[in-house]
């Protein structure tokens, strides 16, 4: 039996203002044609979301995938709007809400901090762990299983103009998408 899967890019402006997120879009979209991308910045540049469609997506996915860029210790502003509007009680939770009972969450999403940063007493003073606590409470009110998370730190938008951290970015990129490929492909 085929799952479906749907990936979500929560990136606010993916085509301008990303390298990591783009990579990792671009090279999941070449090994895994047959899920479904939703761009949100392309589709929904104005924060208004179509909730039935994006409900409709939902319904019809075994697996979710959030790919987005860590900013300010959580998921982007549109990303977030995105899961405010469609994720509504009588939909995602409460005593009727049970659309998405059984459904897979995985979280796929990079930082500009490397990941040492992200350790008790570092210089973000948490292990990255702490920070996705919302996210994992955010499936368990949704009935969704919370299939884990794929993380890629050090990979920062203002190392564009360093040809090296480039390459070694764009590397690292590459393979956080085989990683995110690999996870989909085991549940």
């Amino acid at each position: 039996m085929s799952r479906k899967i749907l990936v979500v890019s929560g990136h606010t402006d993916l085509k301008n203002n990303s390298f990591a997120n783009k990579i990792i879009l671009e090279r999941l979209n070449e090994i895994m044609p047959e899920a479904e991308y939703l761009y949100l910045d392309s589709e929904y540049p104005d924060f208004k979301f179509d909730v039935e469609k994006e409900q409709e997506r939902l319904r019809a996915a075994d697996i979710i995938v959030l790919q987005f860029p860590f900013f300010w210790y959580g998921v982007p502003s549109l990303m977030h709007k995105w899961m405010e509007d469609v994720f509504v009680h009588g939909f995602s939770h409460g005593s009727k809400g049970k659309a998405l009972v059984g459904k897979k969450l995985l979280l796929s999403f990079t930082s500009g901090a490397p990941e040492e940063m992200y350790q008790a007493g570092g210089p973000q003073g948490y292990p990255v762990d702490d920070f996705i606590i919302p996210l994992k409470q955010f499936a368990k009110a949704c009935s969704m299983e919370f299939a884990g998370y794929i993380y890629s730190g050090g990979l920062s938008y203002a190392s564009r103009h360093d040809d090296e951290k480039l390459k070694q970015m764009r590397e690292k990129a590459l393979l956080h998408a085989e990683k995110v490929s690999e996870k989909i492909r085991s549940l």
